[in-house]
């Protein structure tokens, strides 16, 4: 077994390797553009190619691929070889620098939300020479962005970039107005917390919901569930430990930074978390870990499921995305320090988040705003629809105290003392406590915003997190830059954001009524459902933020918008559909062969005995065929308002009316069918349970 030093990162083109074969001066180079964002030349860009080929070879490696994040929520990759015609009959293995720029894959068959034509076919990847090479699938894979033949952006990857571009610029004229001339660039540091469910294949693979959908659409819940809290953090079962095991080497080999790893809170559910690294390498390890969960489950004979809420009556599935910005010295600047009231810098930098969050709540909602999520929002450590920020009792008072000019009290630091044993240790008490119902939580030296479900990519929610930073950043410096006394300056620019954009600002119970109530009385946006959220992207207020920090242009921005509202329809369609097939070929002749079956029992009762009571059959018949005529009814009813959405033209109308008509009809059938599996037989039933299936690793 290979020692860690020799594991960690062994698949991947990293600096160590480029060190070892790169001439310095182009190492140099390459150094820069991942540093500084320099531009790498035509020259370079041969060299480095010829480097990786040789590397990969050498590793058993024939074919690349221009690996990229397109708007299907799923990476794409097209395979192709090293092999070139030398003379006849004959070979070689080259890989040039423009092939290593540059691919062209078949835009038109990726969404691309109206910007392009199915007869419009051509579409560019190109290298993205900031993020390390590495090997999947024995194919040397090239991280790229990916954009239209007229350069419109068709991929999650790209509106990042240019957002970590921005905040980098915006960053460092605030920094420099504090007298920091040393820090040369700044960026994000991100990791995703990801949550995840392992059930037994063979049971899965007996449900077509699963197979078709990643979700269970029927299933009343067993006697036991979560309600003992005996999973959460419990032992892990021998299987699961086996599948994490070869999940981290795997991980590992790529230069994931796999960290911990754990049971969550309902049966058969995990989490997995990496220790933080750069925003933009962090979204593209996040896609390599759900499809390396997917793959490695499979190899255990067990199957992963990342949607947001697999199963009804349980947690559902998130990915908190742990956000901060740092100097390229090292330096977190949202680490408040030992005098966090004294820290000018965190103060701003911490407003200028406040002011973001608050003014772009309803773009952060839209980054999450998916027919799975919509589910799990609300309830169950799943924050609610409505954005809001933890700061905790500490912070809270120290903005409190800069807003009105009055001095601050300090906390002394509490020691939390362990009595009645001497051996255990006490240790200093954190100044506040941690808010799991919150979206958007203060927890030390970053923000968690705990609302993206666990099969989104992180790139939305951070490339609109980075933007309006940015641009509260970028107010800051244009009020600043050029007055005499700064400090005085500052803290009035601060106390001014503060005062309109406090209302953000809630440290209690986010699951309450009284909470809805408040924030409504805030003015705060409530949009619990995907149509409701997604107009928000084409707000005049949010195009401008795209068009300033050369983000997204308008044509751009829309494309995304029609998008998600054409992926939310698509959803609940085939959702609908599986349903209807569910119900009409499984469900309703599975109970028809159990009433049949009652039918048959209580004539032979009364023949074999007429004065047998026979209350039982004649109940569980007229139960039953009550609930199977409801629910072919409502079936049929489903398959019409399938029919009249999916032919409106209007995405927005569409997608309300899969809401309003398609959802509560299938809300219908569940409830209906689920009652249904409670009083038929298990050997009757047509399909695995959830006991079945939330217990199938043993």
């Amino acid at each position: 077994m290979l020692h860690m030093d020799e594991l960690f990162g062994s698949l991947v083109f990293n600096d160590r390797v480029m060190k070892e074969r790169l001439p310095e001066d182009i190492y140099k180079q390459v150094r820069q553009t991942k540093e500084k964002g320099v531009p790498l030349t035509r020259e370079v860009a041969d060299v480095m190619a010829n480097a990786m080929k040789d590397w990969a070879i050498e590793r058993g490696v024939t074919h690349f691929a221009h690996w990229f994040q397109p708007m299907t929520g799923v990476t794409a990759e097209k395979h192709d070889s090293f092999i070139t015609p030398s003379g006849v009959d004959q070979v070689i293995m080259e890989f040039s620098g423009k092939e290593l720029i540059k691919s062209e894959p078949d835009a038109s068959s990726f969404p691309s939300g109206g910007l392009r034509s199915t007869f419009e076919a051509r579409g560019y990847t190109a290298w993205d020479p900031t993020v390390n090479a590495f090997i999947k699938d024995n194919i040397l894979c090239i991280p790229t962005i990916f954009c239209s033949y007229t350069g419109e952006a068709l991929d999650k990857k790209t509106p990042l970039m240019r957002s970590l571009e921005t905040l980098n610029t915006q960053a460092l004229r605030v920094l420099r107005l504090f007298g920091d001339t040393e820090t040369k660039r700044v960026e994000t540091t991100v990791g995703p917390e990801q949550e995840y469910f392992l059930i037994d294949r063979k049971v899965a693979a007996k449900r077509r919901d699963l197979t078709f959908t990643g979700r269970t659409l029927f299933g009343a819940m067993p006697p036991k569930g979560q309600e003992l809290d005996d999973h959460y953090f419990g032992v892990v079962k021998e299987r699961v430990s086996a599948y994490m095991r070869d999940l981290d080497q795997e991980l590992w080999k790529l230069g994931i930074l796999a960290k911990t790893k754990h049971n969550e809170a309902a049966p058969s559910q995990h989490e997995l978390a990496p220790i933080y690294c750069p925003g933009n390498i962090a979204t593209d390890h996040n896609q390599l870990t759900m499809e390396l969960m997917k793959k490695i489950a499979e190899k255990h004979s067990m199957k992963c499921l990342l949607h947001e809420k697999p199963f009804a009556g349980v947690n559902g599935s998130g990915k908190h995305d742990n956000w901060a910005v740092c100097t390229d010295r090292g330096e977190n600047l949202l680490k408040p320090g030992k005098r966090p009231h004294e820290n000018l810098r965190f103060l701003t930098f911490l407003c200028a988040v406040i002011g973001a969050v608050d003014e772009y709540q309803d773009l952060l909602r839209v980054t999450v705003a998916t027919a799975g999520n919509d589910h799990r929002l609300g309830a169950a450590e799943a924050p609610p629809a409505i954005i809001s920020i933890f700061l905790g009792d500490e912070l809270t008072e120290i903005l409190t105290a800069l807003e009105s000019g009055s001095d601050y009290s300090e906390h002394k630091k509490e020691i939390m003392e362990t009595g009645g044993v001497d051996a255990l240790p006490n240790f200093v008490k954190d100044t506040t406590d941690r808010n799991r119902t919150s979206p958007f939580a203060f927890t030390g030296n970053k923000f968690e915003f705990r609302m993206p479900g666990s099969s989104l990519s992180v790139s939305g929610p951070n490339f609109i997190l980075n933007t309006a930073v940015a641009e509260f950043l970028k107010r800051f410096a244009d009020q600043l830059e050029g007055k005499e006394n700064f400090e005085e300056s500052l803290k009035e620019v601060l106390r001014e954001t503060l005062k309109e954009h406090k209302r953000i600002i809630f440290n209690g119970n986010n699951y309450s009524e009284e909470w809805k109530n408040e924030a409504e009385r805030r003015g705060l946006s409530n949009r619990p459902s995907t149509p409701e959220a997604l107009p928000a992207f084409m707000d005049e207020k949010n195009l401008k933020l795209f068009a300033d920090h050369h983000i997204l242009t308008r044509d751009e921005a829309h494309s995304r918008y029609e998008i998600n509202l054409d992926n939310y329809s698509k959803v609940i369609n085939i959702e609908a559909m599986t349903m209807m097939e569910m119900v009409r070929q499984d469900i309703l002749p599975a109970v028809e062969g159990y009433l049949k079956t009652l039918s048959q029992t209580l004539l032979a009762k009364k023949q074999v005995c007429p004065d047998a009571e026979t209350g039982m059959e004649d109940t569980l018949i007229r139960k039953l065929s009550d609930l199977s005529w409801k629910l072919f009814t409502v079936t049929e009813e489903l398959e019409a308002s399938v029919r009249l959405a999916k032919a409106i033209e209007n995405k927005q109308i569409q997608a309300e009316a899969y809401r309003d008509q398609v959802l509560s009809k299938m809300e219908t059938m569940r409830s209906l069918a689920d009652t249904m599996e409670l009083y038929t037989p298990k050997e009757a039933w047509p399909m695995p349970t959830y006991g079945d299936l939330l217990f199938s690793i043993q």
